[in-house]
């Protein structure tokens, strides 16, 4: 039986809230520079659009590996807090330095530590939101997390539109260690451990209880998608192709992020009601109809809007759906793991 006292300092729900105010500052800070940062480095840095093509990919995959060895890290210490920490420490010192970048060499570096900040924390943290519910409401906890994570994702964009007349991009990437700033002070002093954690061996031996035959179907699925995939730059890029200007491009980014809202909490409901399988073959779906969209379009500012859209609520509703299904698949005290497997295969 657990004492009172043991129960009171369980992780629970308000955990998830917490961990989603830490997400909604960090991406208030992140999201305020990243709808403009494609066009930063192409215009003002004068780079081409494959080496920002270069940096993207080189930062998603720099992240990716992170996540991989933190999620490891935090199952063999039985302890997430330490790194998630550190990761989002990271990434709020880093971004400000884009302020006093001269060129592409300069922003690539500043662009490789905010995402390693990213990849060191994101394994734990979501294992962590999985430790602070039951697995039977795992969807709305990470709706929920993903919905106020993407709340900030609008507001960010928000701000960057008005503060930059005002005050330049330059200025705009100094003023994002303010919102960092924040989150990590929440998650210092509000958010806590799962108490409790059974510690792992070794890699080699747990191998066979992660990649069960289940998870590895999964992984399997998800890694074939992910090959055609792309991320949210090209987006904006071909938004700007279809007309839209550069100091528009933030409230693109905007809505993109609006759909990801409308998408988070929905879509983890009912994946905890219907089924994860289905509604993950629905994200998918959105996907095919944005990229189609895309595919066909020449010109039209109101098309830029409408696909990028489409695109957040695919975005939404898969990244819900992925991060909930994993703890049904492996033991507890592995999620670490899994979720750093799991991010493993989008590196490659």
């Amino acid at each position: 039986m657990k004492t009172e006292t043991q129960r009171a300092k369980e992780p629970g729900m308000r955990n998830v809230v917490n961990l989603g105010f830490v997400s909604l500052f960090t991406d208030i800070s992140s999201e305020m520079i990243l709808g403009v940062l494609p066009l930063f480095v192409t215009i003002d840095l004068g780079a081409t659009k494959a080496l920002l093509g270069l940096m993207e990919g080189a930062a998603d995959s720099l992240n990716y590996v992170f996540r991989t060895f933190a999620g490891v890290i935090s199952d063999r210490i039985a302890s997430r807090k330490p790194l998630v920490v550190i990761g989002y420490a990271l990434s709020t010192v880093a971004k400000p330095f884009f302020s006093v970048t001269s060129n592409f060499t300069q922003a690539l570096v500043v662009r490789l530590t905010d995402r390693a900040g990213k990849g060191i924390r994101t394994s734990p943290r979501d294992a962590l939101i999985s430790d602070s519910v039951k697995d039977k409401v795992s969807g709305r906890a990470f709706g929920l997390h993903r919905s106020l994570d993407q709340l900030g994702a609008i507001l960010g964009p928000i701000l960057a539109f008005f503060l930059i007349p005002v005050i330049g991009i330059r200025n705009l990437f100094l003023i994002s260690l303010v919102p960092g700033a924040i989150a990590v002070t929440i998650l210092v002093f509000f958010v806590i451990d799962k108490a409790g954690l059974k510690k792992t061996t070794s890699i080699l031996a747990n191998a066979g209880q992660v990649l069960n035959r289940k998870f590895a179907s999964f992984l399997l699925v998800i890694g074939l998608f992910s090959i055609g995939a792309y991320n949210f730059s090209f987006v904006l890029v071909k938004a700007n192709a279809l007309g839209v200007d550069q100091a528009t491009i933030p409230l693109v980014y905007a809505v993109l992020n609006v759909a990801t809202v409308v998408a988070g909490l929905p879509s983890g409901l009912l994946a905890d009601r219907i089924g994860k399988d289905k509604v993950l073959i629905g994200a998918f779906g959105l996907f095919a109809v944005s990229t189609l969209a895309g595919l066909l379009t020449t010109s039209g500012v109101l098309l830029a809007f409408g696909i990028s859209f489409l695109y957040g609520l695919y975005l939404g509703t898969s990244d819900t759906v992925q991060r909930a299904v994993i703890p049904s698949l492996t033991p507890g005290e592995l999620k670490g793991t899994a979720y750093a497997t799991s991010r493993k295969r989008l590196a490659c």
